[in-house]
């Protein structure tokens, strides 16, 4: 990588966050390793980070609080949770919050750098296309913006929403297959990611739901379909 990019790393198990600290170092990432959620989030208002990946059940305040806490700062940096816990709720729970992953433990150091650099080449090259804009029925969608406008009203999307939402339109009208979206957004069509996007089909909805000539379907087995008027 030409320059250090800066992860900042909260896991409250000593062994772990140490190891994954210098891990990640001899990766060639500066990452700052915080002990509890109180210290991560003020490490995260002090420094400019790249990507954060977060422990849930840490002291003081706990993963997901954290990374709401971050959402209402940047809704655009990468969250990765890293967990023991595995019940659906807690899985979409994260998602819900805003997650780009989550990785359960144990797991391996060398599939989390993979992850994150995968994350990373996806939103850098995000940021780095020229602006797309798509007229959906009555809303206007600036991709490079990352805003959704009806009227005088802006609504500012998530990086997911924004990524998601320029799949769906450059697939207007016809079948979005479920796969292709997972590994063009997500990397991974494994279960965790498909619950996530299922969440973030089900926020596009709520985001379009102004408009009633606009409609996401599902299509089983499939995937699904953004409907929208057809140009004239």
């Amino acid at each position: 990588m030409d320059e250090k990019l800066k992860i900042l790393l909260c896991e409250d198990d000593e062994n772990l966050g140490m190891l994954l600290r210098e891990y990640l170092q001899a990766k060639g990432f500066a990452t700052e390793l915080c002990a509890d959620g109180e210290l991560g989030y003020k490490a995260f208002l002090k420094t400019k980070f790249d990507i954060c990946v977060l422990d849930v059940m840490m002291p003081k305040k706990d993963g997901f609080t954290l990374a709401k806490e971050i959402r209402n700062s940047n809704q655009d940096i990468p969250i990765i949770f890293l967990t023991a816990k595995t019940l659906k709720e807690d899985i979409l729970e994260g998602f819900k919050i805003g997650a780009d992953d989550y990785i359960t433990k144990p797991f391996s150091m060398e599939e989390l750098v993979f992850r994150i650099e995968a994350i990373i080449r996806r939103t850098k090259g995000k940021k780095n296309k020229e602006s797309t804009v798509y007229r959906i029925g009555q809303f206007t969608f600036d991709t490079q913006k990352q805003l959704l406008c009806l009227g005088d009203e802006q609504r500012k999307l998530t990086t997911k929403e924004n990524e998601l939402l320029a799949l769906l339109c450059s697939h207007a009208n016809e079948i979005l297959q479920r796969d292709f979206a997972l590994k063009t957004i997500w990397i991974d069509d494994n279960y965790f990611n498909a619950r996530s996007m299922d969440v973030y089909i089900t926020k596009l909805r709520k985001h379009l739901k102004d408009d009633p000539q606009i409609e996401i379907i599902n299509i089983h087995g499939k995937g699904y379909k953004l409907i929208t008027p057809e140009d004239e």
